[in-house]
């Protein structure tokens, strides 16, 4: 039955994610904290352990994601080597940040993160590109502030780095596929730094190294792979504001939820 809820939920956060555009951390989180605790793993990290998770499952996404986007020449691979050292430096330090927080911090800053971005959906607010791409050293700030808050909430970081990139007069299409190939990097290094944060935490549950319960990740991971291409294929056939619309209220739910542990 375990399993069958992570192959649906892999399912649905890779549907979604073709759909959007989003990373499926936004929905992968709230499921595997409610999932987890309905397992009853260890109380004070549940929250940590569904981030952990979710960014390891991000790590075949994006992969995926990211190889799709090569094929079609839409990665901007310069800005991601720009982008690459900040992420790795800020994605291992949001790691170790989120590790000395307590889980009920942790589910409200996520809460108050969904809801943000359930407006961000609802009102299509994006930023109007005013501007170029910063210098090298700017890129690799701007890079570990987006891999530091993507390690704390276990997403991929796709609903900062795309604004910042369409900001700075990148297509969107170019803008996705850059911050597909940005994730990767960020999911690898935050995947890491909350297996050994969660090293010394005893009462795991089998399975689990560190944050990362991985048999979570293989089923919700793999679904996800392959279910992402027909999100993508469906979003060309469908009306996309009442569907931003109505995911935006499900996040909103999702957001209000966390909130309320």
């Amino acid at each position: 039955m375990t399993i069958l809820i992570y192959l649906l939920l892999g399912v649905f956060a890779g549907f979604l994610g073709g759909l959007l555009g989003l990373g499926g951390g936004i929905v992968v989180v709230p499921a595997l904290f409610f999932i987890f605790r309905g397992l009853g793993f260890l109380p004070g990290a549940i929250m940590h352990m569904a981030i952990g998770t979710s960014l390891a499952t991000v790590v075949l996404t994006a992969t995926v994601s990211t190889w799709a986007h090569h094929r079609r020449g839409a990665v901007m691979w310069p800005a991601v080597a720009r982008f690459a050292p900040g992420i790795v430096v800020g994605s291992l330090a949001g790691g170790v940040l989120a590790d000395q927080l307590a889980g009920t911090a942790l589910r409200i800053f996520f809460g108050l993160f969904e809801l943000l971005i359930a407006l961000q959906l609802a009102f299509g607010l994006q930023p109007k590109p005013t501007r170029t791409l910063p210098s090298t050293g700017t890129m690799a700030a701007v890079g570990a502030g987006i891999g530091g808050l993507s390690a704390v909430l276990g997403i991929g970081g796709g609903t900062m780095t795309v604004p910042f990139l369409v900001w700075c007069n990148v297509g969107i299409r170019q803008a996705v596929a850059t911050s597909a190939a940005c994730g990767l990097p960020i999911a690898v290094a935050a995947t890491v730094s909350h297996v050994i944060a969660g090293l010394h935490t005893t009462g795991l549950p089998v399975g689990a190294i560190g944050y990362v319960y991985w048999p979570a990740v293989v089923v919700t991971g793999l679904a996800s792979v392959v279910f992402a291409p027909l999100g993508a294929r469906v979003a060309h056939a469908i009306p996309m504001t009442a569907l931003r619309w109505i995911f935006s209220t499900v996040l909103a739910i999702i957001g209000v939820r966390m909130l309320m542990g």
